[in-house]
């Protein structure tokens, strides 16, 4: 089969930071304007930021956790400004804050169609019910990933992280997926027109 190049996208990176201090909620939730805190209902203050676009989900203990990045760089540049909005409302951090990725979820096409019988019946750790959902879970385990995966190519990627495991797990799957016979070329659709 003629190698095609799949496309990934990086749908969401969720991080955690521990900040080695506790946080009085209270008064960052007064002293920043635009964020939600109501402790009867939820433990943690949520601070959204517009640019770049993410969620800060931040608890007395000094530990947040941080979602809504496309790329590692942007969940930094997020984190850098909570810290300067803190600073500049009187809130001091005075450890140095701990950044740990623990899920990026990304899609994928492989822009070629998927038998998910052959890949089923071929892959190691599936789960493959057809008349229960239409994909096929794939557990891999180099890179320790997720794999959801649909008969049209699309695969839906989650446990990576880093960008970089993403990127390995859809090459590795597409490598198995054509040393199996698994994949097949896409088609052409042709109009009545340019049949006749």
């Amino acid at each position: 089969m003629s190698r095609v190049t799949p496309l990934i996208k990086i749908e969401n990176i969720v991080a955690t930071v521990t900040l080695e201090q506790g946080l009085d909620l209270g008064a960052i939730a007064r002293s920043i304007p635009n964020v939600e805190y109501d402790p009867e209902e939820f433990p943690g203050l949520v601070l959204r930021l517009d640019n770049p676009k993410l969620t800060a989900l931040v608890f007395g203990t000094g530990k947040m956790v941080i979602t809504g990045a496309k790329k590692t760089e942007m969940l930094i540049k997020g984190f850098k400004r909570i810290l300067r909005l803190f600073y500049k409302h009187g809130i001091l951090v005075t450890g140095k804050p701990r950044i740990q990725i623990q899920n990026v979820v990304a899609s994928a096409n492989l822009n070629t169609e998927v038998n998910l019988e052959i890949a089923a019946e071929y892959l190691d750790n599936v789960m493959y019910e057809p008349e229960q959902f239409p994909g096929l879970i794939h557990k891999m385990n180099n890179p320790r990933v997720v794999l959801l995966i649909f008969s049209s190519g699309k695969m839906v990627i989650t446990g990576a992280k880093s960008e970089e495991e993403v990127v390995l797990a859809v090459q590795n799957i597409y490598k198995k997926l054509d040393e199996i016979g698994a994949l097949r070329e896409i088609a052409e659709e042709f109009s009545t027109e340019e049949i006749l």
